[in-house]
Parts: structure tokens; sequence; C-alpha cells
């Protein structure tokens, strides 16, 4: 059965790039947050901040970087923030709770998370992670679902496991070498960093196409911006300028070079090696919406 098929369906829209067609935003001072910036899951959010997209638009945002989309969620359920840059699940697990939330553009078409297992630990199937120490970006985020999907498969219950916050960035690196985890569910460059230094063997993949299908049994939205829908009613302009941007950072990363990429995004994101994040970016780079629309199949 399709991952998507066990969820509640999600208000959706997905708000086309209407240049000239809209009137000016009512809030132009927007907050933004985001679980783990540095990530490539984020970056037509990184493009449109550094290429000044969301300026042209007429907007001043601020982005408020959090260790994971858990704590972010929480930002914008809790008022600081107007908007989440995060995963399109949580737009679903929040409504049970009566918190309801819109999706109104895409970033990325598949999660981009890997779950990779020391190669210090032997590993046969999902039910080998029971007893481990697992670090995900943080407790509830995207990365914390799709290993409890795993964990599924293999007849393991989210219990079974011990669960270590890592953050996205060199932390999550750290956190394997040095035996403080087991294994870790995380996104680019941190999963290549550790594949290419041989720490890890990747059991699961969602940085590919065909991988998330083999995980999840399908298609899945992952990366987009939401906010409460009473946010997106009172503010329409604001959230058709802040979906022209992101529009305009997706066609962006889809035409530009790896170069292009690198001259854009800040020197801290590369983990102190471009070869690196150009061999990532090349990896994950179908996963990334060409349009910001969440197509019919997902």
């Amino acid at each position: 059965m399709l991952l998507l098929k066990r969820l509640l369906v999600a208000t959706l829209a997905v708000w086309p790039v209407a240049a000239g067609a809209q009137g000016a935003p009512e809030k132009k001072d927007v907050h933004i947050a985001v679980g783990g910036k540095t990530s490539l899951y984020y970056l037509p959010l990184t493009i449109a901040e550094q290429l000044g997209y969301f300026k042209d638009e007429g907007l001043n945002v601020n982005i408020s970087d959090f260790a994971g989309g858990s704590q972010a969620l929480r930002a914008v359920v809790g008022g600081s923030a107007d908007v989440v840059s995060g995963a399109y699940e949580h737009t679903l697990n929040m409504q049970p709770k009566g918190q309801y939330l819109q999706c109104f553009v895409q970033q990325g078409r598949a999660p981009q998370i890997a779950i990779g297992i020391s190669k210090s630990k032997s590993y046969k199937s999902p039910k080998d992670l029971k007893g481990l120490k697992i670090g995900v970006s943080a407790p509830g985020s995207s990365t914390h679902m799709i290993l409890n999907h795993l964990l599924s498969r293999g007849g393991l219950k989210p219990s079974d496991v011990s669960i270590i916050g890592v953050g996205l960035t060199a932390t999550a690196v750290t956190a394997l070498k040095s035996g403080q985890i087991d294994a870790v569910s995380n996104t680019d460059p941190v999963m290549t960093k550790l594949e290419q230094d041989g720490d890890v063997k990747i059991i699961a993949d969602t940085r590919t196409l065909k991988g998330t299908e083999q995980l999840l049994g399908g298609p899945m939205p992952a990366g987009c911006l939401y906010a409460p829908v009473d946010f997106i009613r009172k503010n329409p302009n604001t959230v058709q300028a802040l979906a022209n941007a992101i529009v305009r950072a997706d066609k962006w990363i889809h035409s530009a070079s790896p170069q292009d990429v690198l001259r854009t995004v800040p020197e801290t994101y590369l983990l102190g090696d471009k070869a690196l994040y150009l061999f990532s970016f090349n990896k994950v780079k179908e996963a990334i919406s060409p349009d910001g629309v969440i197509s019919d199949v997902g």
C-alpha cells in the first residue's frame, strides 16, 4: 500500500506563477522557519534568497534556521513564524491535532532522505535495526518519519530503536563517525559524505525518484512552503509572491550548471568539500521540483 494512501488527504493549493496579475503583498515582512537550511533539500529556498527573488516580489523575508523540521513546524504553530519551508507530510500529520496547514508551492518531489547504517554493524533487513541508536535531524522531522516507515517494513515499532537528534550539518557526520549513533537518517550532502568516506552502508534511499518508489511504493511530495490556512486566506498576494519566488528558484536550479549552484550557495554549505557538494547536487537534482507544482500522482 502506498504511504500516501495511509495518510489523511491535506488541503492543497499550488499557486502558479502569475507575474503582473497580482496586487501588492498584504504583508511585506515575512518570517520563514526552516529546519536545516544548509541541506540540499532546501536548495530552492536558498536560491530564492541568494538571487534576490523574494525582494523582486516586494517581500522582506527573514529566515530562521532550526535543527530540524519539527522545530520549524512548532515555530509557525506557536505564531513566531508565518511560513515553514519544510516537509509536506507535516501538513497531513497536524490535521488530527486540529492544526490546518496548507502547502502552496513545492520545492522537492522526492524526500531526498537516505538511511545508512554503520559498516561496523551487521545488516540484512530492517529488523536488524532493533535496539540501535539512530540519528535523525530532529525527533518528529521528516528524517524521523521516513525512518519509521522503514522500521514498519521490518515489523518494528518506533520504540524499538533509540532516536537521537543530530541536525543536518557536520554534527550528523561527527555523531556517526564518533560512534554516538549506529545508523543515521539524513539528507545530502551529509549522507554522500558518510557514503564516500566508507562509514555507512545505504539501506534506504529517497534521493532519487526510483529509490522513493522502492521505499514508499510511489511518488511523494517533499519540501514545500506551507502555512496556516488562516494566513493564506488573509494574505493571498503575499502567498502568491512567495510562490513566484520559489518557482523561479526551482526553474533556475534545473537550468543552472553545477558550478552556478556552487557559486551561489554560501561557503558554509559545502562541508569543506566543493567536489562532495557538486556530487551530492547531481545526485539529488531530479528530486527537486522543476516547476513548483505537485502532480496528480504525488
